[in-house]
């Protein structure tokens, strides 16, 4: 008949226990622990990506809206409680915050962005209401793993050049206050952090334009021209850029680690703004013929043509766009922008 044979180990000794043996006792070393430098390290698991948006208006939404459909956390500010509830509705997290007022310590999710778009105006005679901040603003923001950093700025800052073709190394020259402040701006936000890890642009934009925002909608809506609308008119060359084409920049921009660079953002085409309300008008009038009560002469500034040319204006180059970020515009021309947003009706 077999025995059974077993071990009990008692404070490090081990006892034969088998019916056939005496309380026979052997040391046996205790297991050690196995060394923290050779346990196996934990797989660390990517970093989220999170944006936050500083002024979710048009830009700041569209660019929001298509990163969250990518997977993307998206978090930003808007102005009013209805605007609050329409970013929600897409995934958001959105705060009303008014940047004259409010202080940066109010959003949470500021310290856990990763990149950072900034698409707020300078306010006269105060400037970059955020940038105002900055002591606190490079706090918060040194708390967390900001990678990329990105304001979107105006080709307004180049000023008066007399109809030359400028690029981002031309002379900065700012007229009006609000061009001024845009400079002052762009300087702020691209030295705001001394992190050589972090990658900061200032995109120079062109008139912007897209749908629910074009030539198109003035038309379909029978809206009357502002004065500022009307004074834009009497130009002979004006920079513009489709909204699908600001976001492929922004998303080329983030290829580029560690950088520090200006891009100006238009499109190939800086036609005056009564020869695409002329294009326009005839779109809308090939597809819906009645839609339209009111003539392109209505809406326009009665200028006579001569006193519609003004000599002092510029051209803006979009080479550096196109060769250093590599983006193909999807419209070149508001030819191609504008049959896209009809198309889209």
């Amino acid at each position: 008949m077999g025995c059974k044979v077993g071990l009990k180990f008692v404070l490090g000794w081990a006892v034969n226990t088998s019916p056939d043996s005496s309380m026979a006792f052997e040391m046996v070393p205790p297991i050690a622990p196995i060394p923290a430098a050779t346990a196996p390290a934990a797989a660390s698991a990517p970093q989220p990506r999170h944006m936050f948006v500083f002024g979710a208006g048009f830009v700041g939404r569209y660019v929001s809206e298509r990163l969250l459909a990518q997977g993307w956390m998206v978090s930003g500010t808007c102005t009013s409680v209805a605007k609050k509830r329409e970013l929600e509705s897409l995934g958001m997290c959105a705060s009303v915050f008014d940047a004259t007022e409010s202080n940066l310590e109010d959003l949470p999710s500021l310290q856990d962005a990763t990149h950072l778009l900034v698409s707020i105006p300078p306010i006269p005679g105060i400037g970059d209401p955020v940038i105002n901040s900055k002591e606190d603003l490079k706090r918060i923001l040194n708390l967390g793993n900001l990678q990329w950093l990105c304001y979107l700025s105006t080709t307004s800052v180049y000023g008066d050049c007399g109809g030359a073709l400028v690029d981002e190394d031309h002379t900065v020259n700012p007229m009006s206050e609000s061009a001024k402040l845009r400079y002052t701006a762009e300087k702020g936000w691209l030295n705001l952090m001394d992190d050589p890890d972090l990658s900061a642009f200032i995109l120079r934009l062109g008139g912007i334009y897209g749908p629910g925002r074009s030539a198109l909608d003035t038309l379909a809506k029978s809206k009357s021209l502002s004065q500022r609308q009307k004074m834009r008119e009497s130009k002979q060359y004006t920079a513009r850029i489709h909204v699908a084409d600001i976001y492929q920049a922004i998303l080329a921009s983030m290829s580029l680690r560690c950088a520090r660079k200006i891009f100006n953002v238009v499109d190939d085409d800086p036609a005056p703004r009564t020869e695409v309300f002329t294009f326009a008008r005839s779109l809308i009038e090939r597809m819906y013929p009645d839609l339209i009560a009111e003539s392109i002469e209505a809406i326009s500034t009665g200028l006579d043509s001569q006193a519609r040319i003004i000599p002092a204006e510029k051209r803006v180059s979009n080479a550096r766009l196109k060769q250093e970020l590599g983006v193909k515009l999807l419209h070149p021309t508001y030819r191609s922008g504008l049959q896209s947003i009809l198309d889209s009706w």
